[in-house]
């Protein structure tokens, strides 16, 4: 993997990492299904109006705007209202990365190598770590959802390289056009008219800056890049990159949330760059792959 593809992956990694804040903050003032749609209407409005369809099925466009925005951000939203901190959430959500892994060999027919698997099983023992120091201040349900969402970004991660080498922006946002109105109707059914109309006339410029970053450099600007780098390198290869956002969700959740990074979550950080570097490592010299027959 060129060192400018590493570099992108890494601005992508910085910019999501912060984007578990801005989520927390936007589910505490508006209803958290609500703010997705909300969203993914920024995100998809006006750019589809601008940018031609990608060249790639029709059913691959719209499921994965179904993956992304309507399960991914669904999950996640709701997670995070219900209790789970910015800083665990980040955490929680990488384990896409092995979602991906696997669901690229069944689908797709990617065998990992021998590497990508010790490299993922130490970035995992990363992951267990700082998890294990955080559990104990949430519960299962919102657990539970993040999880969900951590298989359905890996589903949209199998999604995107199956499109192949399309547009990576004119495939985020003919992507997400799917999400805003499913988003919508679950948002009514679950929360409420009374709710969403109170939400909409109490709507604020600090509101407005909070949609306006999940849409445009959390969605379009990160999504973009990352459908871009998933197009030209294995998905086991830049999925990995995402082991790295819990750090910088942690960073961001610490300064401008005040949660709390503890030795041990440290430890764990350092763990999941070591699990990073072999993979990266070890793909870059073409390891042979794990034969599993």
């Amino acid at each position: 993997m060129p060192l400018r593809h590493i570099l992108l992956a890494l601005l992508v990694v910085a910019i999501w990492g912060f984007n578990f804040v801005v989520i927390k903050l936007s589910v505490e003032a508006m209803p958290p299904i609500l703010a997705a749609a909300l969203r993914f209407a920024a995100a998809a409005f006006p750019a589809v109006l601008f940018v031609r369809p990608p060249k790639a099925p029709a059913w691959i466009v719209v499921s994965f705007g179904l993956a992304f925005g309507v399960a991914l951000y669904g999950f996640l939203n709701l997670g995070l209202a219900w209790g789970m901190p910015a800083g665990l959430s980040s955490l929680v959500l990488q384990t896409q990365a092995f979602f991906t892994m696997v669901m690229a060999f069944v689908l797709l027919g990617e065998r990992p190598s021998r590497f990508q698997v010790i490299g993922a099983g130490i970035a995992f023992a990363g992951i267990g770590v700082i998890a294990s120091e955080r559990l104990e201040v949430t519960n299962l349900l919102p657990l539970g959802l993040v999880l969900l969402a951590a298989l359905s970004w890996g589903l949209a991660n199998v999604l995107t390289k199956k499109a192949g080498k399309v547009n990576a922006i004119s495939f985020t946002v003919w992507g997400v056009l799917a999400a805003p109105l499913p988003l919508l109707g679950l948002s009514l059914m679950t929360e409420g008219w009374p709710a969403i109309s109170a939400a909409l006339r109490e709507f604020s410029w600090s509101d407005a800056g909070l949609i306006a970053f999940l849409a445009y450099p959390a969605t379009l600007l990160g999504g973009g890049i990352w459908s871009w780098l998933l197009g030209r390198h294995p998905a086991s290869v830049v999925a990995p990159f995402t082991l790295l956002v819990p750090i910088t969700g942690l960073a961001s959740g610490y300064l401008v949330l005040g949660e709390t990074v503890t030795r041990i979550e440290i430890l764990g950080a350092l763990l999941v760059i070591c699990g990073l570097i072999v993979t990266l490592r070890k793909a870059r010299k073409s390891e042979p792959p794990i034969r599993l027959d």
